[in-house]
C-alpha cells in the first residue's frame, strides 16, 4: 500500500513534547559560540605503551609526560619534567612522541597549522638516559612528521620539502632528498589534495629492520595553481600560492622510494600502475623485505595492493578489489599486518564488514556479517585471535563496541545505548570508552576488554550537567519522516520551548546531507538549534540519501548524480513535515555549511517552493571548483560525466531559485575556494535572483577567531528572525 508524504511519529511524539529541563535561565548565543555548553571529549591524550599495561599523558599545564597503570590509573613514574631536565630552556610542550625503546621522546613546540591537518614546529629530542635535551635538527629550524625508526635510533623528518635522518648514536643529521622546489616537488609529506581527501600528511614508513626509509615523491609542476588574496592588515593585499587540483586537471606525479641507510643509495620503485593513479597509503608489513603499497585507479573504483621489495624493486599484487561504483578510501587504513594475517574492511556484500587475508593475500573468513555497517575497526588480538570493531548494528543512529572470536562468537563490550568509542591499549587488555547520547555528556570511562567492565572514570561532565539544570530548553526527539519516494529517513526535532501545539510554527531544517555522513545521531550536542527553539522555531534534521549507516547501496546511489537526490530528499522532507498540525507549511528554511550549503542552493533551485529561505555557509557552487580526489570519486571527471556536473551545478540552476537567500563565505578558504562562491553570485546577478551575503575576512573553511563566530550565528539568526 502506498502512503504519501507523511510524518511517521515515534512514541514520544505522539504523547506530546518532550519535557523541557527545569531550569529557567534562556539560552544565550554569546554562550553557544563561546562553547558554555560543549562537552570535555578527552581527558588529555592517553597513549598506549608498548607492553598494554601503561599508558602516557600529559600533566594539566604540559610540563611533564607520565606514565600511569591502565588497571589503576595510577602514576607509574614522569618520563618528562621540563623543569628537571637538563639543557631544557623552556616551561611546556604542545606535543610528543615516544620511541620504541622509551630511550628518546620528541618534543613539540611552537605548533604552527599549514592546512587542516598539516603542521609544523620545533622539535627538540629528550635523551632519556642522560636527562637531557637538545634541538633534533642543526639547522633551528621548524620540522614536519619527524617518524622514529622502529629500534628508535634515528628519526625522519622533512624541512623544507625535503627529508633528513638524524642518528642518535653519532649525533649526525643526514640528508636524504635535495630537490624540493616549492610549489613543485616535496618529499614524504603529501600534497594539498591528498591531505584534504586522504587524510595523510605522512608518506614515510620505516622497515621493520630500519635498515630502509620508504617514502612518496610527489610531483605538483603540473597542477594548476589557486591563488587565494591575503588581506591582512597592510595597505595592500598580498598573495598566498598553492596547488590546488580541481576536478579534471592534473594531479601530483607520484612515485615511490626507497632508501637504504647503510649505503645512501635510493631506489626509485617502479609502482605497476597508471601515471594518473594515487598511492593513498604505503606501510612495511612485519616483514622488511614486504612495502605494503596501496593503489587506487583515478577513478577510484579499483584498488590493488603490492607488496614491493625495496631492495630488488620487485612488486608482487596482493590485494585487488573492484567497485562498480567507488571504493571508499578510508578503509584502506583498517588494514593492519599481524605475522599470521592482515585485516581489511570491504563492503564487497553490501554492507562494510571485516576480512581477514593470510600475508600472501588469500581470503581466511569474513569475520562479520549482517544488514548492518562495521564503522570502525580498532584491531586484531594475534594472542586471542580476537577482532574489536565498532557498528551500528543494533541501529543507524548508535554505536556500539563489540569484539568476536576465532569462532564467530560475538560479544558486545558497551553497555549504554547512545555512541561509544573506543581506544584499545597495545594488548587489548583494556580501552578508554567515550560514551553520549541524545541527552547525556560525555561519559569517558577505563574498561576491561574481558567483559567490558568499567574499572573508573575519567571524566562525567558532571559540571555541565549541573549547569544544565539551570536552563530552560526542549529535547529532541528522534522520529521517521516518509517521502514520496517511498523511503523512510531518520530524523530528529527540536520544538520550540513552551512548545502549544494549536499553534503554527516555523521550521529551520538543519542538515550537511554528504556521502556517509550522519546528523541524526544519537549523540550529544549543544547547539545553535537550541537558541533557535527557545525563540519560537521548530528545528529538524533529516538524513537523506547518501549518507552513513544504512549500507552501501544507501550511501552510494548518488554516484554520478552528487546532490541531486539529496536535495530532493531535504525536499520532500520539508513537505512532510509541512503537513503537521503545528507546522506552518509556507514558512520552512534550509541551512548547511561546506557541503550542506551547496545542498542548501540545490534545494532552493529544485525543491519547487518547498523553503521559504535558505543560508548556506562555504558551499560549493559547481563540482567542477572542487578538488579532483574528492569529487572525481563520485562523479568521474567533468569530461566523463558533463550531463552530471551540469545537473547538480547550483549556477548552472541559479534562475530557478526560490526563497531567500544567505550567502556566507571567508575569503581565506583553502578547501571550499572563495571564488566558488563569487562565481555563484554572478549567476544570481545576471539571472534577477536578489540575495543578501555576508564575506568574512582572511577567515578558512572554518570561519573563526576572535568574535568572528558570535557574529557569523548572530547575522544567521537576525536572518532567520526578520524572514522566516
Amino acid at each position: 500500500m502506498k502512503i504519501g508524504s507523511c510524518l511517521l511519529l515515534s512514541a514520544a511524539l505522539l504523547a506530546g513534547a518532550a519535557q523541557a529541563q527545569t531550569g529557567t535561565k534562556p539560552v544565550e548565543l554569546k554562550e553557544i559560540t563561546d562553547g558554555a555548553f560543549s562537552q570535555r571529549t578527552s581527558v588529555g591524550e592517553i597513549r598506549s605503551l608498548p607492553d598494554g599495561e601503561h599508558y602516557t599523558a600529559m600533566n594539566a599545564d604540559q610540563s611533564m609526560i607520565i606514565r600511569y597503570s591502565y588497571r589503576t590509573g595510577q602514576p607509574v613514574d614522569t618520563l618528562f619534567n621540563a623543569k628537571k631536565a637538563r639543557e631544557c630552556h623552556f616551561d611546556d610542550i604542545d606535543n610528543y612522541v615516544v620511541s620504541s625503546t622509551g630511550y628518546h621522546i620528541l618534543l613539540f613546540r611552537e605548533t604552527e597549522y599549514i592546512y587542516r591537518r598539516s603542521y609544523k614546529a620545533m622539535v627538540y629530542d629528550y635523551d632519556v638516559r642522560r636527562n637531557y635535551v637538545s634541538p633534533l635538527t642543526d639547522s633551528g629550524e621548524k620540522v614536519m612528521i619527524p617518524t622514529f625508526s622502529p629500534d628508535g635510533r634515528m628519526v625522519a623528518f622533512v624541512r623544507d620539502g625535503n627529508i633528513w635522518i638524524r642518528k642518535f648514536d653519532y649525533d649526525t643529521e643526514t640528508q636524504v632528498t635535495n630537490d624540493a622546489v616549492p610549489n613543485k616537488i616535496i618529499n614524504g609529506i603529501t600534497d594539498w589534495v591528498y591531505e584534504e581527501e586522504f587524510t595523510e600528511t605522512n608518506m614515510m614508513t620505516w622497515s621493520p629492520d630500519s635498515n630502509i626509509l620508504a617514502f612518496v615523491r610527489f610531483d605538483e609542476s603540473q597542477v594548476p595553481e589557486y591563488n587565494m588574496q591575503v588581506f591582512g592588515k597592510g595597505t595592500y593585499p598580498g598573495i598566498y600560492r598553492y596547488k590546488y587540483p580541481k576536478a579534471g586537471e592534473p594531479n601530483s606525479r607520484v612515485s615511490l622510494m626507497a632508501y637504504n641507510v647503510d649505503t645512501k643509495d635510493t631506489k626509485n620503485l617502479e609502482v605497476p600502475v597508471d601515471s594518473d593513479s594515487y598511492i593513498p597509503r604505503i606501510t612495511f608489513t612485519t616483514n622488511s623485505e614486504q612495502l605494503a603499497v596501496m593503489t587506487l585507479n583515478r577513478d577510484q573504483n579499483l584498488f590493488n595492493m603490492y607488496y614491493a621489495n625495496p631492495k630488488s624493486g620487485v612488486f608482487r599484487l596482493i590485494l585487488h578489489e573492484e567497485n562498480k561504483r567507488y571504493i571508499d578510501s578510508d578503509w584502506l587504513f583498517s588494514i593492519h599486518f599481524y605475522k599470521n594475517c592482515f585485516t581489511y574492511v570491504s563492503e564487497r556484500d553490501g554492507y562494510a564488514h571485516i576480512y581477514l587475508h593470510t600475508p600472501t593475500g588469500l581470503l581466511l573468513r569474513q569475520v562479520t556479517k549482517g544488514p548492518w555497517d562495521v564503522t570502525r575497526l580498532y584491531g586484531y588480538d594475534e594472542a586471542t585471535q580476537t577482532v574489536y570493531y565498532q557498528s551500528a548494528e543494533g541501529s543507524p543512529l548508535r554505536r556500539a563496541i563489540y569484539k568476536i572470536n576465532a569462532k564467530g562468537e560475538k560479544t558486545e563490550l558497551s553497555t549504554q545505548e547512545g555512541t561509544n568509542d573506543a581506544a584499545f591499549s597495545a594488548n587489548f587488555a583494556y580501552y578508554v570508552n567515550r560514551y553520549s547520547n541524545l541527552s547525556t555528556p560525555m561519559l569517558i570511562t577505563v574498561n576491561e576488554s574481558k567483559n567490558g567492565k568499567a574499572l573508573r572514570v575519567l571524566e562525567d561532565n558532571a559540571a555541565l550537567k549541573e549547569q544544565l539544570k539551570q536552563y530552560a530548553f526542549p529535547v529532541k526527539e528522534f522520529t521517521k519522516v516518509h517521502t514520496a519516494a517511498g523511503l523512510d529517513l531518520n530524523a530528529w526535532i527540536l520544538k520550540p520551548l513552551h512548545f502549544d501545539p494549536s499553534k503554527k510554527y516555523p521550521v529551520l531544517m538543519i542538515q550537511y546531507s554528504g556521502p556517509n555522513s550522519q546528523q541524526v545521531l544519537d549523540s550529544y550536542s549543544f547547539g545553535w538549534e537550541y537558541y533557535l527553539a527557545s525563540h519560537g522555531i521548530l528545528v529538524a534534521s533529516v538524513d537523506g540519501r547518501g549518507t552513513g549507516a544504512r549500507g552501501e547501496n544507501f550511501r552510494k546511489c548518488t554516484y554520478m548524480k552528487m546532490g541531486l537526490l539529496e536535495s530532493q530528499d531535504q525536499a520532500d522532507a520539508a513537505r512532510a513535515l509541512g503537513k503537521l498540525p503545528y507546522v506552518d507549511a509556507g514558512r520552512i528554511g534550509i541551512w548547511g555549511w561546506s557541503f550542506g550549503g551547496y545542498n542548501t542552493l540545490m534545494a532552493l533551485s529544485t525543491g519547487k517552493g518547498a523553503f521559504e529561505l535558505g543560508i548556506a555557509v562555504a558551499p560549493p557552487s559547481d563540482w567542477r571548483y572542487y578538488d579532483t580526489v574528492y569529487t572525481e570519486r563520485y562523479m568521474r571527471t567533468p569530461q566523463e560525466n558533463p550531463a552530471g556536473y551540469d545537473a547538480t551545478s547550483p549556477i548552472k540552476l541559479a534562475a530557478h531559485l526560490q526563497g531567500k537567500l544567505l550567502l556566507i563565505h571567508g575569503t581565506g578558504d583553502d578547501n571550499v575556494t572563495f571564488n566558488q562562491t563569487m562565481a555563484y553570485a554572478e549567476a544570481l546577478v545576471q539571472a534577477g535572483k536578489q540575495f543578501d551575503m555576508q564575506i568574512y575576512k582572511d577567515r578558512n573553511h572554518n570561519i573563526s577567531g576572535g568574535n568572528t563566530r558570535f557574529h557569523l550565528y548572530t547575522r544567521m539568526s537576525d536572518f532567520l528572525f526578520k524572514n522566516l
